[in-house]
C-alpha cells in the first residue's frame, strides 16, 4: 500500500525547456504548489533518522551502454507471476512464488537468502509467515546497492467503485509483479554486467498485507494496518546486525510497467536524497528515457522510507497515476514491455556508473 500527499508537478514542453527543467529541480526544490493533505499512515517517525547522503558520484563518463534487456521475456516472468493467481502474504500462491524467484536467481548464479519471520497484522487474529527475498550478485563486496521491489499482493482491491468487487481474485500485476518481473529479466545481465559495488536485489513482503486501512481523517488510528512490514524487519535486521554491509544506495521500483509510464520525482526521495534523485533522472534523460519527468507530484509513503529510517539512501521510482491501482484492472494486459524496457535501461546504466 502507497500512501502520498499530492504536489503540483513541473510542467516543461519541448527538449529544450526540459533540460532547463531539470537542472532547476536538482538546484532547488522542484516542489510547485501547496501540500495537500497528509494520509496518516499510523507512523509519524518517518523523520526521526532521514538517510544519510552516502551516495558517492557516478564515474566520470557516458561510455557505458544499458543491457541488452528483453521486455517481451519481461512481460513472460510477469504472465507466470499472474498466472499463480493473488500472491497475498502467508498464501500457498505465495509461496509457490518464492519457489519461481528462487530457482529463477540461482540458475543465474546468484546467492538467493529467505529472510523469514512472522508478524502480526492488527486486523488479524493469527501471526502469518512472511519471507523478505534477497538476491546477491558479487556476495562477497562489502560496500553495496539495493533494487528492490514488493511481491506480495493486497487481499483486497479496495479502489474498485463497488464493495462488493473488493474480494474477487486481484492479480495486482503492475503493483507487486512488475518489479519482481523486471529484476527477474535484468538478473540475465547481471553476470556481465561491470559494476564497482555489490548489487542485491530485495524483495520485500508485507507491503501490501493491508485488509483495514484506515481512517484518513483520524491521525494515528489505533485500529489502522500496519505498513511496510516487509521493509521494515529487513531494515531493522540490517541496522542490528554487527558485521553489516555498507548501502551507498537503493533504488525502489514499484509500478514500473504501466502503459503510460510517469515518474515524476517523489518527494520523500527529493527531500532526503537529492542527489541520488538526480542521478538517476539525469540518466533517464541522457537515455531518452521521457517517463522520468521533473518535478514533485507525491510525497509518497512506501518501502524505502523504511530504509531511510536505518541511514540507507533510498529513492522510489514510482507512476502513482497508474489508474488501475488497486482495481481489478491491474492485470498484464494492461502493462507494457515497452515500459519495462525504459526503467531497465536507466538502471542497468546507474549500475554501472555507480561506485
Amino acid at each position: 500500500m502507497k500512501r502520498a500527499i499530492g504536489i503540483l508537478a513541473i510542467i516543461a514542453v519541448g527538449a529544450p525547456i526540459m533540460y532547463v527543467v531539470y537542472q532547476t529541480a536538482f538546484t532547488s526544490n522542484p516542489t510547485n504548489g501547496k501540500e495537500r493533505k497528509v494520509i496518516n499512515d499510523g507512523d509519524d517517525d518517518d523523520t526521526d533518522q532521514p538517510g544519510q547522503f552516502g551516495v558517492d558520484r557516478l564515474k566520470e563518463g557516458k561510455d557505458v551502454k544499458p543491457v541488452a534487456f528483453d521486455g517481451k521475456r519481461a512481460m513472460k516472468y510477469l504472465e507466470a507471476i499472474c498466472d499463480l493467481g493473488p500472491r497475498i502474504s502467508g498464501s500457498a500462491a505465495m509461496r509457490k512464488q518464492q519457489q519461481l524467484i528462487k530457482k529463477h536467481f540461482e540458475d543465474l548464479g546468484a546467492k538467493v537468502e529467505f529472510q523469514s519471520f512472522k508478524a502480526k497484522q492488527r486486523s488479524q487474529r493469527g501471526e502469518v509467515d512472511m519471507t523478505n527475498i534477497i538476491v546477491s550478485f558479487h556476495p562477497d563486496s562489502k560496500r553495496r546497492v539495493i533494487l528492490c521491489a514488493h511481491y506480495d499482493t493486497r487481499p483486497i482491491a479496495d479502489r474498485e467503485p463497488d464493495p462488493r468487487d473488493w474480494r474477487e481474485p486481484f492479480l495486482s500485476a503492475n503493483d507487486g509483479g512488475s518489479g519482481v518481473a523486471l529484476l527477474m529479466e535484468l538478473g540475465n545481465h547481471m553476470k556481465d554486467l561491470k559494476t564497482s559495488v555489490g548489487v542485491d536485489f530485495v524483495i520485500f513482503d508485507g507491503e501490501e498485507y493491508i485488509y483495514n486501512p484506515g481512517d484518513p481523517k483520524v491521525k494515528n488510528d489505533p485500529n489502522q494496518d500496519i505498513y511496510f512490514i516487509g521493509s521494515k524487519h529487513f531494515a531493522q535486521t540490517w541496522k542490528k546486525s554487527k558485521d553489516h554491509c555498507v548501502y551507498s544506495a537503493a533504488i525502489l521500483l514499484d509500478m514500473i510497467a504501466g502503459a503510460r509510464l510517469n515518474f515524476p520525482l517523489e518527494g520523500y526521495s527529493w527531500d532526503r536524497n537529492p542527489e541520488l534523485c538526480r542521478q538517476v533522472w539525469t540518466i533517464a534523460q541522457e537515455q531518452g528515457c521521457k517517463a522520468f519527468a521533473p518535478g514533485v507530484k507525491y510525497h509518497v509513503k512506501d518501502d524505502h522510507t523504511e530504509l531511510h529510517k536505518v541511514g540507507i539512501p533510498a529513492i522510489d521510482i514510482i507512476d502513482f497515476d497508474y489508474p488501475h491501482w488497486h482495481r481489478l484492472t491491474d492485470t498484464p494486459e494492461n502493462c507494457s514491455a515497452e515500459s519495462m524496457e525504459q526503467v531497465a535501461k536507466v538502471l542497468s546504466v546507474w549500475l554501472q556508473r555507480t561506485k
